[in-house]
């Protein structure tokens, strides 16, 4: 049985009570919050490996409490909302989220995206496996520790950026397609991956770039994809 705790925060009961049930039957241990001020509280003084978090909630909505979340912790979270638009996808994702689910959602579903988030955080994929330190001009990457340092000073990544990170500098020079990237990260089929892909780009860009419009490491090639020199 798994030993890995997962975070549900939803301000409906129901909700909350229903996904227990489900993580609990895959082995889960499972804390419950009603809001994200109540989750931030529980993280303080519990280890948790996965975080599901309603976006529209009160005291603390998801949106707020995940920017306070990202501000120490690297934790995956998991997205809930109502609203299905692409736009609240990308502004979901660019605060911080790994993943995001619209409601209704079948329960077996937001299990299966937290095995996944699972996998990249604490179990790595197949192209993490080999432990390597590598550095391209003052960007170091530790797949060991997990770690992502410029010029020495470390770089807040999620782990969602972390892996899209590695497996660009793993393969520094190659040119990967968002599909390519989409797939290899996610470990899913890339539909509509386009936006999403180009959020966490965005992000890592702003963390690790000088001039993120004028990049020295992520680079676009118009009409391919995305590489980081060597």
């Amino acid at each position: 049985m798994s030993q890995f705790t997962v975070l549900v925060t939803d301000d409906d009961q129901d909700i909350r009570d229903g996904i227990e049930i489900y993580l609990k039957n895959e082995g889960y241990r499972v804390l419950k919050a009603e809001n994200g001020q109540k989750a931030i509280e529980l993280l303080e003084s519990n280890e948790v490996h996965v975080i599901i978090l309603d976006i529209m909630m009160p005291k603390l909505d998801g949106i707020s409490a995940t920017f306070k979340i990202r501000e120490q912790r690297n934790i995956p979270i998991i997205m809930l909302s109502a609203k299905a638009e692409d736009s609240d996808k990308i502004h979901g994702l660019s605060v911080g989220a790994d993943d995001y689910v619209t409601k209704p959602f079948h329960p077996m579903e937001l299990v299966a995206r937290v095995k996944s988030q699972l996998r990249r955080y604490v179990s790595l994929g197949t192209y993490q496996d080999k432990s390597q330190r590598i550095e391209i001009d003052g960007l170091v990457l530790d797949s060991d520790a997990k770690e992502v340092l410029l010029h020495g000073d470390p770089v807040k990544l999620t782990p969602i950026e972390f892996k899209i990170t590695e497996l660009l500098m793993v393969n520094a020079g190659r040119v990967f397609s968002i599909r390519d990237i989409y797939e290899r990260v996610w470990n899913e089929p890339a539909y509509n991956a386009e936006n999403i892909v180009a959020v966490h780009i965005r992000k890592i860009r702003e963390k690790i770039e000088t001039d993120p419009k004028n990049p020295r490491y992520l680079k676009v090639v118009w009409g391919i994809g995305y590489k980081i020199e060597k």
